[in-house]
């Protein structure tokens, strides 16, 4: 599962790593929860609302542009919007047959860009189990490119809402230390293919497959990022 993530990129390093243009100036996120508004990238027009990212491609050979998506998928069938807080995540494994992944995987892909997730390790302390929050992210420092799916839900009352999911596979050998999946991290050479709606499923299924281990470190983090509330520097904090 990937339930928490950060962002702190500048405009600048986003456009260089994505190839994306216009990128409006983001604030840091240290934090970033379910049903929150973030940036991603795909291919296409949409006026952004607010101040966070997604990465999309809407058509075959389309400029990249960064928008903003509510993060939880709402199939455009859904009858309720609150099937989002079951739809962060999608498997790679059924996501090309599940209901609510199905038709977004097969033409409507993103990019979720990211500096870090967080996963919790289960520890004994004084003779209690306590979950202790790792903060994992690129060995060299680069940006992750997490592979999502992206959703136009309109509502009965004529509002829309533009939301996405994030893809897990199973566990590489670095992460299955603490847990047994993680976020599908995508190589720059496969940006285009995993954008492109035109790409078929047979062609993209390699692409959902875990990331090397040595991809990867992780430090300690602070308890503070258990509460979605928090999103200040003090989220990456070491314990003491």
């Amino acid at each position: 599962m990937c339930g928490r993530y950060t962002l702190l990129a500048e405009a600048n390093q986003l456009a260089q790593e994505f190839g994306v243009g216009d990128v409006a100036p983001l604030e840091p996120r240290y934090n970033v929860a379910p049903s929150q508004v973030v940036p991603v990238i795909r291919v296409g027009s949409f006026v952004p609302e607010s101040n966070m990212a997604v990465v999309r491609q809407a058509g075959a050979g389309g400029a990249r542009r960064l928008d903003v998506l509510r993060w939880g998928l709402i199939p455009h069938w859904a009858k309720d919007p609150k099937i989002a807080f079951r739809t962060i995540n999608a498997r790679a494994e059924t996501v090309a047959t599940q209901p609510a992944f199905r038709d977004a995987f097969r033409a409507r892909r993103c990019i979720v860009p990211a500096s870090g997730f967080y996963e919790w390790r289960r520890l004994m302390k004084g003779g209690k189990e306590v979950k202790q929050p790792l903060y994992i992210r690129r060995s060299n420092g680069r940006l992750l490119a997490l592979a999502g799916l992206w959703e136009r839900w309109e509502g009965p009352g004529g509002e829309v809402v533009e939301s996405f999911t994030i893809i897990t596979t199973e566990a590489n050998a670095f992460i299955r230390e603490f847990h047994d999946r993680m976020p599908v991290i995508l190589r720059p050479e496969d940006y285009d293919l995993w954008l492109n709606p035109a790409s078929k499923p047979e062609q993209l299924k390699p692409l959902l497959t875990p990331c090397p281990p040595d991809w990867l470190v992780a430090s300690p983090a602070s308890q503070r990022v258990n509460s979605p509330r928090n999103d200040d520097p003090g989220c990456l904090d070491a314990p003491l």
